[in-house]
């Protein structure tokens, strides 16, 4: 089973993750920001992922500690959970459509943790939630979780929409890339013969 646990605990945040990559889409979803629990939950749904997260962070400070913290710990839960990446697809894109708003996502389940990242958010909050830290949480997902992603926006106006498109593209791009490869069971994807 491809299922992990993370604990994580500072003096900013106490942050608990279960994924399960082999799911149905159930998120169960208490991050202490309402908006990143609602990105979660559309990223659980499109990755087809069981997904828990509970995160007592310090919001009364603002959101940025638990947004990299959740990110941080969701890295580690998926890198975990997909062991030594034995008979996966490794790759995965997703060009998604939200309204007017269009997001390219794509990753490589390389064992290198890297960003590049194109959002260009019209508004500095989304509710209370500042946008910038949509870059934070992927770049922290990213690092931990040994991941090469790119996500891109090709085009929108609206805020909320921009980085719904993003968490379900990114859900949708790790679905594909986490998939195990029926051609390739049990092999390493990589030449090298190790990710």
């Amino acid at each position: 089973m491809r299922v992990s646990e993370i604990r994580r605990t500072t003096g900013e945040t106490d942050v608990a993750v279960t994924i399960d990559l082999d799911g149905s889409g159930r998120g169960k979803i208490d991050t202490g920001v309402g908006f990143l629990n609602h990105m979660l939950t559309l990223f659980a749904a499109h990755g087809r992922f069981d997904l828990t997260v509970r995160c007592q962070g310090d919001t009364d400070v603002d959101d940025h500690h638990s947004a990299e913290d959740v990110g941080i710990a969701l890295g580690q839960a998926l890198k975990a959970a997909l062991g030594d990446r034995r008979g996966i697809v490794r790759y995965g894109q997703m060009v998604l459509p939200m309204d007017e708003a269009l997001v390219l996502v794509a990753a490589d389940l390389s064992g290198r943790g890297l960003l590049c990242a194109d959002l260009r958010f019209p508004s500095q909050k989304i509710g209370t939630f500042d946008t910038e830290l949509v870059a934070e949480f992927l770049q922290a997902l990213a690092r931990e979780g040994a991941l090469t992603l790119h996500v891109r926006q090709l085009a929108g106006e609206n805020s909320h929409h921009i980085a719904e498109a993003a968490f379900k593209g990114l859900g949708r791009c790790l679905r594909q890339a986490v998939a195990v490869d029926p051609a390739a069971a049990g092999e390493i994807p990589s030449t090298k013969g190790v990710l």
